[in-house]
């Protein structure tokens, strides 16, 4: 995936690889948006789930899926989903599609060790832990930008309740006092919503967690049982459904990348692995560009106006596309589910 995105020659595509986590790259990218001077003068945009354009197209699947289904097997009135998620974009949009009146039955949460959403749809309780790296980097992630979307509509569309306890939340206070409304308590690192609110949650959603020798299992069985490889990413959402009982002609599992993406995860149980595909192949041999930039909302900035000029007229919209170094590099801006 590195050599995917760094690979690119066109001269206006620059790489920044931020020294962190997905979650201090994604903030850098936030706080950009924040800085409406900024934002204004480079006419910045997002071409991952920040951009609510995202969350939209990806409703489409959810419609698509859903016709094939139906249309192939007719006892089947409604469609589940599970999606391998960390940043809850995708699964965010089968949500919407649900409540534009597509036939849904349950939307499967799979997340890997970094599970905050799988704990929260357990529990109730949103808890901000470390990062743990693990086989799907692009799920390692310790809070889930989308999900505030999603509580919006759990708190009945209030955006001063929501406020309220998302402050709380982000606040890096730890001594402070927590913060009580009807739906819930926040205080720094922990959002926990009442049972009322979780059971309400529960109507729509179910989760599942998967670790690494789990995902690697799941990877073998169906690689020798079925002929189909799965990359670390989509064999989470299979491992979720299979742990729930729910492996029926009525569930759809989403893919997110080919294995060949991920091949080092891959081949601790897969062997020999197959060719790659011919697009993944042509990148092996070629140059990387990218730049190694710290964990600053002002160095990358920095860069950002020193590549586009600041004597020029800027592009009519500049994307950024941020990787990220934890063991292995991840895209934070165009692969986060």
């Amino acid at each position: 995936q590195e050599q995917q995105m760094s690979t690119v020659p066109d001269g206006n595509i620059h790489c920044l690889r931020v020294e962190g986590t997905f979650d201090d790259a994604q903030d850098i990218v936030k706080a950009a948006f924040m800085d409406v001077e900024f934002r204004n003068k480079v006419r910045l945009g997002a071409v991952n789930s920040i951009n609510w354009a995202r969350v939209l197209a990806q409703m489409t699947y959810y419609f698509y899926a859903y016709y094939q289904v139906t249309g192939q097997t007719q006892n089947v009135k409604k469609v589940s989903f599970s999606v391998p998620t960390g940043n809850f974009g995708d699964i965010l949009a089968g949500y919407y599609a649900k409540r534009m009146g597509l036939p849904v039955d349950k939307l499967v949460v799979g997340t890997n060790e970094n599970d905050i959403l799988h704990r929260f749809f357990s529990s109730g309780e949103y808890l901000k832990e470390n990062i743990a790296a693990s086989i799907s980097p692009s799920m390692d992630i310790c809070v889930s930008s989308n999900f505030e979307r999603y509580l919006f509509h759990l708190f009945g569309d209030d955006p001063k309740v929501l406020r309220q306890l998302m402050e709380a939340f982000e606040s890096k206070d730890a001594t402070g006092a927590p913060i009580k409304n009807a739906v819930g308590t926040g205080k720094s690192r922990s959002l926990k919503v009442t049972a009322e609110k979780l059971k309400a949650a529960r109507k729509d959603f179910l989760s599942e967690r998967s670790n690494t020798e789990e995902t690697l299992a799941l990877i073998k069985k169906y690689d020798a049982e079925h002929g189909y490889l799965y990359c670390p990413h989509s064999a989470i959402g299979v491992v979720a459904v299979e742990k729930l009982g729910m492996n029926n002609e009525s569930m759809v599992c989403l893919a997110t990348a080919h294995a060949g993406k991920f091949y080092d995860a891959v081949k601790r149980v897969i062997d020999p692995l197959p060719p790659l595909p011919p697009a993944l192949a042509a990148v092996q041999s070629l140059p990387m560009r990218k730049t190694d930039v710290p964990n600053s909302l002002k160095a990358c900035q920095k860069i950002v106006l020193q590549r586009i000029g600041l004597s020029k007229q800027p592009p009519s919209v500049l994307y950024i596309a941020i990787p990220l170094l934890v063991t292995v590099l991840l895209a934070a801006s165009f692969y986060s589910f």
